[in-house]
C-alpha cells in the first residue's frame, strides 16, 4: 500500500481496505494535497482485484469539517481557471470514489460537513454516530455544493438536497438516517464496530462482480424512463450474469447446499 501525509491506505489478508482521514488536529479538513492522496489511493484500489470492501473514516474527533480554512483563503486568490482547475481535482476524486467496483462504507463520527457529506453520499453505505452533525454550509459563505452535488442528490434525492442546499442548516444522524445520507445510526463506538462487522459479513457472503454490477445498475439506469429499451438493457445484464462464472457458481451451490467460492 502507498505511503500518504494527509490519509492512511491499509489492507488486511481478508480484503478489506481502510482509508482513513488523517488530520485530526484539523477535524480532517479537505485541502489539495488531501483531494490528491484520496484520488491516488482511490485509483490504486481500483485495480486491486482481491480486495472485496473499502472502509472510508476520520482519524479523531471528527469525520471531515469540510474545505480547510487556508486552502479556502489561497483559492480566493486564484483566477477562475485555476478555482475551476482545483474544484475538478475535488469532483474527480469523489467520482474516483463513486465508481470502485468493490462496496463502499463510510464510518462518520462527529463533524461531517461540505465536501465530508460528499464522501458519504458517494459511497455505497454510510453508518454514523448518533452523535454526529452533518451540514452543506456553503451557501453561507456565498458558494454552492456544485462538485459534491451530484453525489448528494442521488443519494437522498433533488427536493431534500435543495432544501438543505439553500438553508445550509445543520442536522444529526437521525436526520440524516432519515433522508437517505445514512443507512445505519449507532449509539457509541461500540456499536459502531458491531455494525461494521456485520456489514463485512454480509458483503463477504456476496459474489464480487455482482457487486460491481449491482453498482453499475442503480449508476447507469437510475433515472431512465420505464420502456422496452429499459426492458431489454437489464434482460441483457441479468443474461450475462447467468452466464458468468459467479452466476454458475453461485446458482449450483443453491441447489448443492453448498457455499460458493466466493464465500468459502
Amino acid at each position: 500500500m502507498e505511503s500518504y501525509e494527509t490519509i492512511t491506505l491499509d489492507a488486511t489478508q481478508g480484503g478489506v481496505a481502510v482509508v482513513t482521514l488523517n488530520r485530526p488536529d484539523k477535524h480532517n479538513a479537505f485541502n489539495a494535497q488531501v483531494v490528491s492522496e484520496l484520488a491516488d489511493a482511490f485509483d490504486n484500489l481500483r485495480a486491486e482485484t482481491q480486495l472485496r470492501m473499502v472502509i472510508l473514516r476520520g482519524n479523531g474527533k471528527s469525520f471531515s469539517a469540510g474545505a480547510d480554512l487556508t486552502w479556502m483563503q489561497a483559492a480566493a486568490d486564484y483566477s477562475r481557471k485555476e478555482n475551476e482547475e482545483d474544484a475538478f481535482a475535488l469532483a474527480e476524486m469523489l467520482r474516483a470514489l463513486y465508481e470502485l467496483p468493490q462496496m463502499t462504507l463510510a464510518l462518520v463520527q462527529g463533524a461531517c460537513m461540505g465536501g465530508g457529506a460528499g464522501l458519504v453520499a458517494a459511497c455505497d453505505v454510510a453508518v454514523a454516530m448518533k452523535s454526529a452533525i452533518f451540514r452543506f454550509s456553503e451557501v453561507r459563505l456565498g458558494l454552492t455544493p456544485a462538485t459534491i452535488s451530484p453525489f448528494v442528490m442521488e443519494a437522498i434525492g433533488p427536493r431534500w438536497a435543495k432544501a438543505l442546499f439553500v438553508t445550509g442548516e445543520s442536522f444529526d444522524a437521525a436526520y440524516a438516517e432519515k433522508i437517505g445520507l445514512v443507512q445505519y445510526v449507532v449509539e457509541d463506538e461500540t456499536e459502531m464496530a458491531g455494525m461494521e462487522e456485520h456489514i463485512s459479513k454480509l458483503m463477504f457472503d456476496t459474489a464480487p462482480g455482482a457487486v460491481a454490477d449491482a453498482k453499475k445498475l442503480v449508476q447507469e439506469l437510475y433515472g431512465q424512463p420505464v420502456d422496452s429499451h429499459l426492458s431489454h438493457e437489464t434482460a441483457k445484464r441479468i443474461a450475462a450474469r447467468r452466464a458468468s462464472e459467479e452466476g454458475k457458481d453461485g446458482l449450483a451451490a443453491f441447489l448443492e447446499k453448498r457455499k460458493p467460492g466466493w464465500a468459502e
